[in-house]
């Protein structure tokens, strides 16, 4: 796929801003640790998944433009369709293998580029961490790349998955420690899944932490 076009770039950093406005004011977003997010260079990104607002949550954090993944039936749906092709969003088929979607995010990888994944593999159902799924390690082995974990507090209850629309209430998000390249190839599948899980369930605890003071 080709690079992003300038009118992709200016309108990407667009809604970005017009987002962080609307999050500061409606949700009371604050952000602990962005000076651990690399400047550059292959990044997979792992966060917790609490509510639908969560890649937005997570992007509004990054000055570094972020590939979203998302489901195929959310491309059938027009006007999202149209909003996840100009965001250059990545199409994952979550009933089968998903080999397409994940093949595209290999390619942004090794471009250098930085790719959101929520590896719990659903929304919670009551704002707790989920175990994580292996699904990210085939990435963070091929790509030579850093894996950034982040946690937040408040979405959920900003957004469940058992509610229509969202309502007001303070979120707070936390990155972690990045693991480099270097510390990845010294751990197996398992052992990763853990370091991985591990970091977003401290990071979880710490933005938790944070809202409720």
């Amino acid at each position: 796929m080709a690079k992003r076009s300038f009118i992709q770039r200016v309108g990407y950093s667009a809604i970005c801003t017009f987002a962080r406005l609307t999050a500061v004011v409606v949700f009371r977003m604050r952000c602990k640790g962005r000076e651990k997010i690399p400047a550059s260079g292959p990044l997979i990104v792992c966060g917790n998944h609490q509510s639908v607002l969560d890649p937005v949550l997570i992007g509004l954090a990054f000055n570094r433009q972020l590939n979203y993944l998302g489901r195929q039936s959310l491309f059938r749906f027009t006007p999202f369709r149209l909003l996840l092709l100009f965001l250059n969003a990545i199409a994952l088929d979550r009933d089968g293998l998903g080999l397409s979607g994940l093949r595209e995010s290999m390619r942004r990888i090794k471009r250098g580029e930085g790719v959101l994944l929520f590896p719990e593999g659903t929304r919670t159902l009551d704002g707790s961490v989920l175990p994580l799924q292996p699904g990210f390690c085939a990435l963070a082995r091929r790509g030579n790349v850093t894996v950034l974990p982040v946690g937040f507090d408040g979405a959920f209850e900003a957004w469940p998955r058992t509610a229509k629309l969202p309502s007001a209430s303070k979120i707070y998000l936390c990155i972690g420690e990045p693991l480099a390249p270097e510390e990845i190839a010294k751990l197996d599948d398992k052992s990763l899944v853990a370091e991985v899980e591990r970091r977003i369930r401290d990071c979880h605890q710490q933005a938790r932490a944070g809202r409720q003071r």
